[in-house]
């Protein structure tokens, strides 16, 4: 099952603090004009923002739940409400992907949307969903509200990445940093949007996908079980698997999706291997990975697996080339 897109989902597990901070400031009268939404991938960040949204454009008394036959919530999901302006990254119709980043135009529409007169006489609200996606010519265009904000409008940055956000735009938010699920929250997600699968199965996915519901259901979609099993072989494998069978992975990930998934566990797998080691907590096969080489050039390797898929990603290189050149990284000497 496909995770709704958090315009459009009802639901919402987690975070009860957050949203406490939230109501608190509708209801105490202080409510600030600039948010940002931190943490990873996946957890909810959006989807808070939206559900914000909502209240705000509804009218600020009452929790922030509401009923997708609500005329506000179907609007807002719709993408047809006059006072709410979504920014975010767009498709790229000629590489077939989204783009890398939010494009300038877009965020240069922000002031002036904010400060039109709220059409149905409540607020004016941004939401814009991966900040850390705006290049350092539109941060102006933000830096400019945030300095000036006008009346009864509510800027909400939502961002993976907050260190990629100018300090100056950071120090004007009020922030709301979002921290994985735990477990029984990550299986009431799973058991809700997957119902068909097994619990030792949901509890794989969530311990894959690190307290991230976003992401869980992302690599159920992906085939992430069957990616995990071959993240696990490799590891195992360690410096001494066969090119004969990176080259068969590599056949098995040329689509986009699980490419990424697949350098994203392994990355994830080496790195926590590396941390375990160090902690004195790492079992039978991370000990002897680690202890194949040095913790440092385990480390340098994990680093140098996400820096390959991110370039293979951002340049659109052949995957199957760099699957290879990934599983090779754990070959070097």
């Amino acid at each position: 099952m496909t995770a709704p897109a958090p315009r459009e989902n009802p639901r919402f597990t987690g975070h009860r603090a957050a949203e406490a901070c939230l109501l608190e400031a509708l209801r105490g009268g202080r409510l600030h004009h600039a948010w940002l939404i931190t943490g990873a991938e996946g957890v909810g960040k959006a989807t808070l923002a939206f559900r914000f949204a909502r209240r705000l454009l509804a009218g600020g008394d009452g929790p922030l739940d509401m009923a997708s036959s609500h005329p506000v919530f179907r609007r807002v999901a719709a993408g047809t409400h006059a006072d709410l302006l979504t920014v975010e990254r767009e498709w790229d119709d000629k590489k077939k992907r989204m783009k890398k980043q939010i494009a300038a135009d877009s965020v240069r529409g922000i002031p002036p949307f904010l400060h039109l007169t709220p059409a149905e006489g409540g607020w004016r609200v941004v939401i814009v969903d991966g900040a850390e996606d705006v290049n350092a010519q539109s941060a102006n265009a933000l830096l400019k509200v945030l300095e000036e904000p006008p009346p009864r409008a509510v800027l909400i940055l939502v961002c993976s990445a907050a260190g990629r956000l100018l300090p100056t735009i950071r120090s004007r938010c009020r922030h709301l940093a979002l921290t994985p699920l735990a477990a029984q929250e990550m299986d009431e997600v799973l058991r809700a949007s997957l119902p068909a699968l097994a619990a030792p199965e949901r509890a794989a996915l969530a311990a894959m996908a690190q307290g991230s519901p976003g992401r869980a259901l992302a690599l159920a979609e992906e085939g992430g079980p069957k990616l995990a099993a071959m993240v696990r072989e490799v590891l195992e494998a360690g410096p001494e698997i066969a090119l004969t069978r990176a080259y068969e992975m590599a056949d098995a990930l040329r689509e986009q999706a699980p490419f990424e998934t697949f350098m994203g566990l392994l990355h994830g797998g080496i790195a926590s291997a590396v941390s375990a080691s160090l902690r004195g907590t790492a079992d039978a096969a991370q000990r002897r990975l680690v202890e194949s080489r040095s913790p440092l050039h385990w480390a340098e390797t994990a680093q140098a697996i996400a820096q390959l898929a991110f370039e293979t990603e951002r340049s659109n290189m052949d995957r199957r080339q760099a699957t290879v050149a990934g599983l090779a990284l754990l070959r070097a000497a």
